[in-house]
């Protein structure tokens, strides 16, 4: 199989910035994007849960969708630009406030997941979406969208740009000094501010279960934000190999291993994402199968354990106490948080109960392991109090 050359990558508006702070460039979903910088994974991976780590994810697919021909009633202009969408996923898009992000899942027809994306009702644009959907999989998300909304409402790509993600205990301290009015927004909530004439659209949300924020800046901007954010000392640059452990650790799935098209919302413990008017109208892409695992005929689950020994990798087989396979690690690693090896995998309902005893091949020798509670370390977002 021919092997990717640097000159066939993509590169971000950051990369520069990237090979002045001595990054190690690899290849990840199309682009030339840093594993990690000098001080190294564990280091960068700690840095983030007790300070502030900021992360280029301007591979990622944000984009707009945006009606045609608003009629001028935000309302109803909202209501039909998610009626375009909700055709596609599981969440409900209609019900969204205006800054609400939702979590939410792309379905093919059998009830796999194609994506999993953020949805965002804009705060400031009647009738238009902010979406931001994975690297691997942007290209034919974008076109699944553009194909459903027809000539009733544009997708434009905003993957040109800069995306950070600034992540950790520290984040808001630190946006506070940068963009202070973005301080006010909850989890999963986003806004648009100005920024040294620049239009910044920040989000409170984030991959690795820590508190932050994800600011996308046009690719001007974004070095010069970049800059600006490193500048105080409780925010150092942090590489792919931490946000994946980080998010790990948090008990996130990553799709093209812990999702794929053959796996549904509920074998991926995301029921959370099916919400309950679409449950009750049973009116999105393979709601027979999915509402039919939902009560109760699952033959699969995604589940944590903590494994002795040797990191399980993606791939090896989990085995019950007399070794007999029942299922396969999607992710595995080293938790630096914990000090132990954790993984993701998927077992029968029946092994999937927090302190079952089962086992994991690791180059064919079986390790001990355990079905433990998700996440492995817990979420710290912040949530605004709901008014009374």
């Amino acid at each position: 199989m021919a092997q990717t050359s640097a000159d066939d990558l993509k590169t971000t508006p950051l990369f520069e910035r990237h090979l002045a702070a001595s990054g190690r460039m690899v290849p990840f979903g199309g682009y030339n994007l840093p594993v990690q910088y000098p001080s190294g994974i564990m280091a960068e991976h700690k840095w983030t849960r007790e300070q502030a780590g900021l992360f280029d994810v301007s591979h990622m697919g944000p984009c707009y969708l945006t009606l045609t021909s608003p009629s001028g009633d935000d309302e109803a202009d909202h209501a039909a630009v998610a009626a375009l969408l909700e055709p596609l996923v599981c969440g409900d898009i209609a019900a969204l406030k205006p800054g609400q992000i939702r979590y939410t899942l792309l379905l093919n027809a059998q009830g796999g997941v194609i994506d999993d994306l953020m949805v965002a009702r804009s705060p400031v644009q009647p009738g238009s979406l902010y979406i931001v959907v994975n690297a691997g999989t942007k290209d034919n998300d974008f076109a699944l969208i553009a194909a459903a909304a027809g000539d009733r409402a544009q997708l434009r790509r905003a993957d040109d740009g800069a995306l950070l993600a600034l992540q950790g205990p520290e984040a808001v301290n630190v946006m506070a000094h940068i963009v202070p009015g973005a301080t006010e927004l909850g989890f999963m909530q986003c806004g648009v501010f100005d920024w040294q004439g620049e239009k910044l659209v920040v989000s409170r949300s984030g991959y690795t279960g820590e508190d932050g924020f994800e600011i996308l800046a046009s690719a001007k901007a974004g070095p010069l934000l970049w800059d600006a954010l490193l500048g105080d000392d409780r925010v150092k640059p942090i590489g792919l190999g931490a946000r994946d452990s980080l998010r790990l650790e948090a008990g996130l799935p990553l799709y093209g291993h812990d999702l794929n098209e053959t796996i549904s919302p509920i074998e991926a413990d995301l029921g959370f994402a099916v919400s309950k008017r679409r449950r009750e109208a049973a009116d999105f892409p393979g709601a027979r199968r999915i509402l039919a695992e939902r009560d109760g005929g699952l033959s699969r689950i995604r589940v944590g354990l903590i494994v002795e020994g040797a990191p399980a990798r993606e791939g090896a087989e989990i085995l019950d106490q007399s070794g007999a396979p029942l299922g396969v690690v999607t992710s595995g690693g080293f938790a630096p948080s914990l000090g132990k090896a954790i993984a993701l995998g998927f077992v029968p309902p029946t092994q999937a109960a927090p302190g079952t005893k089962l086992q994991v091949s690791v180059r064919n020798r079986a390790q001990a392991a355990e079905v433990v509670q998700m996440p492995f370390v817990p979420h710290r977002y912040f949530r605004k109090p709901k008014a009374s």
